[in-house]
């Protein structure tokens, strides 16, 4: 979640298919289990489940340990809010992984417990992917696990862990051979944005602050422009948590609009600032959105239940 996210976010969507590079995919026979897969992961890119879970389901039938199967069905039953039936799929998935996506079927796993908020079981499969990579040396790596299991810690409302990941991950991050100096402060703009959210969420609004100055100066001598784009996140982020909706929703829209997250924190600055119908067509694009991530994890549910006038 984590393109974590974080910011990374780290997080996006999961990709569960491989190729080489330069090496074109072969087409899958009609009606085979990869096919039947191929066409469910269209289905469930376009927010219809209930097609996608059929077609999961026929290709179980013929390939009981098909691990893109099982996979792509927990996805989808976690997007539906199925989580019970999803981590059955999920579980089938880590046994039947092969080496080389054991990690993208453990994280799987975490965020379908992400999905309800339930940060405790989430760490139990993202610290066994942290660690492992720890092990092989992919510090930067071993560093977006520890940022994406600290965002969901965070969106679960547990600043104190929070911040313990936040912080292996960026002791993690700085321990890769020949760290450049941009690649330093990225870093350190990373580790100021979390503890800027981690203060906010604790309402140290004063503390907050000197983290958002200080990770625009690190963001500044990161000369990253593809990471702009947080800046706004987090100044918006600090604000709504302060209760300054206007400088919220003003931040937020310069933000990525495809984050679900950033969807509901804009749909929420609208509602508490007495805009309904604004928060309503928010929480709709957030449910545009089937991404199996961090962001979407916490937000998704949030979306529905106000949809549902819960």
């Amino acid at each position: 979640m984590f393109r974590v996210v974080i910011v990374v976010c780290l997080l996006a969507c999961f990709a569960w298919t491989q190729q080489s590079p330069g090496v074109p995919a072969s087409a899958p026979a009609p009606g085979s289990p990869a096919e039947l897969v191929k066409q469910g992961e269209k289905r469930n890119s376009e927010g219809k489940q209930d097609e996608a879970l059929a077609l999961y389901s026929q290709a179980l039938e013929q390939s009981p340990n098909l691990y893109e199967a099982h996979l792509d069905a927990g996805v989808a039953l976690d997007l539906k809010g199925e989580y019970q039936e999803a981590r059955k799929h999920f579980a089938k998935a880590i046994e039947a992984a092969p080496a080389d996506v054991k990690a993208q079927a453990l994280r799987a796993m975490a965020m379908s417990y992400a999905f309800e908020g339930n940060a405790k079981e989430a760490e139990k499969f993202e610290q066994q992917v942290f660690l492992a990579r720890l092990a092989s040396r992919d510090f930067t790596g071993a560093a977006g696990i520890a940022n994406e299991l600290a965002r969901i810690y965070l969106e679960s409302g547990d600043t104190e862990n929070a911040y313990k990941w936040y912080k292996a991950g960026y002791e993690a991050a700085l321990q890769k051979p020949g760290l450049s100096e941009a690649e330093k402060n990225l870093w350190i703009f990373r580790w100021e944005n979390a503890q800027a959210r981690i203060a906010a969420r604790r309402a140290h609004h004063d503390e907050a602050q000197k983290h958002v100055v200080a990770a625009k100066a690190a963001l500044d001598k990161a000369n990253n422009p593809e990471q702009a784009g947080f800046y706004p996140y987090l100044v918006g982020y600090v604000a709504f948590y302060a209760g300054d909706y206007p400088t919220a929703i003003a931040n937020l829209q310069k933000a990525d609009q495809s984050d679900p997250l950033i969807l509901a924190l804009l749909a929420q600055a609208y509602e508490k600032s007495g805009d309904q119908a604004r928060a309503m067509d928010y929480y709709h694009k957030v449910l545009a959105s089937n991404a199996h991530n961090p962001t979407n994890a916490f937000a998704r549910p949030l979306a529905k239940k106000k949809l549902a006038g819960v």
